[in-house]
């Protein structure tokens, strides 16, 4: 979508605090232990809480409120009765629609015994994804957003997955622009523009450059055993910074 004014500004910032303060809690309340499904059930009591709704469920019929992937899981995963080890890579995504506006965010982390390699992927996906949105506003090309990815994942030795990509969303989802590559596409001649709605996350590997679908239809998964970090916020376009509306 694009903004048309303060009264969309303030919803789009209403329901991404809600999806932030949603991660939040579901990360602090994570344990070794614990199922992934006890962990969505914990984020989906909050999301109602506040009135909002998990967009993948009424979007995609999605079962989960949220996607938890681990470990060699990079996206989408369900929850389920599938245990949380000591050490495990972890990412929640979480996305949501309040009064008509919808926000996505995702955070990886590991949980104790920590392991630094683990660490340093995640805070460098992390500080990518802060790069990329610091450089953002009307008038940069869109393909600016794949060529930062990619050339940050290659300096600090990381490989991008390239079939995930960063999204359009603002009144559902998933809108335009769509398929906002993670890679460099000189052929991609679109504009940012003043207002516009996108999501930023970037991908970054140990050693994949793609996902596969698992048998149940919804998790994507490493092809190997590399490990995968993704975050992701989203923010509204301006002259200047973007705002990032995603912030507890």
């Amino acid at each position: 979508m694009t903004v048309e004014g303060k009264d969309d500004i303030d919803g789009l910032k209403e329901i991404g605090k809600i999806v932030a303060l949603t991660i939040s809690e579901m990360k602090n309340q994570t344990r070794a232990g614990m199922t992934t499904k006890e962990l969505d059930e914990i984020g989906g009591r909050f999301l109602r809480r506040y009135g909002a709704v998990s967009a993948p469920k009424i979007t995609y019929n999605f079962p989960g409120n949220t996607c938890i992937s681990i470990n060699h899981e990079v996206a989408h995963g369900i929850p389920g009765n599938r245990k949380i080890q000591e050490g495990d890579l972890i990412n929640i995504d979480v996305s949501a629609e309040l009064n008509g506006y919808f926000a996505d965010a995702g955070h990886s982390f590991q949980i104790p015994l920590y392991n630094p390699s683990v660490t340093r992927l995640c805070q460098y996906t992390h500080n990518t994804m802060m790069k990329v949105i610091s450089s953002l506003k009307h008038g940069v090309r869109l393909n600016e957003i794949g060529r930062i990815i990619q050339n940050e994942a290659q300096k600090g030795g990381y490989k991008v997955i390239t079939d995930l990509c960063s999204h359009g969303i603002g009144r559902s989802l998933h809108e335009a622009p769509e398929d906002i590559l993670p890679i460099y596409d000189k052929g991609d001649k679109r504009v940012l523009k003043e207002g516009m709605v996108i999501t930023i996350e970037p991908f970054l590997s140990t050693g994949a450059e793609y996902t596969v679908v698992s048998s149940d239809g919804w998790t994507l998964c490493v092809p190997d055993n590399s490990l995968c970090a993704q975050y992701e916020h989203t923010i509204i376009i301006t002259r200047d910074q973007p705002i990032i509306t995603t912030l507890a």
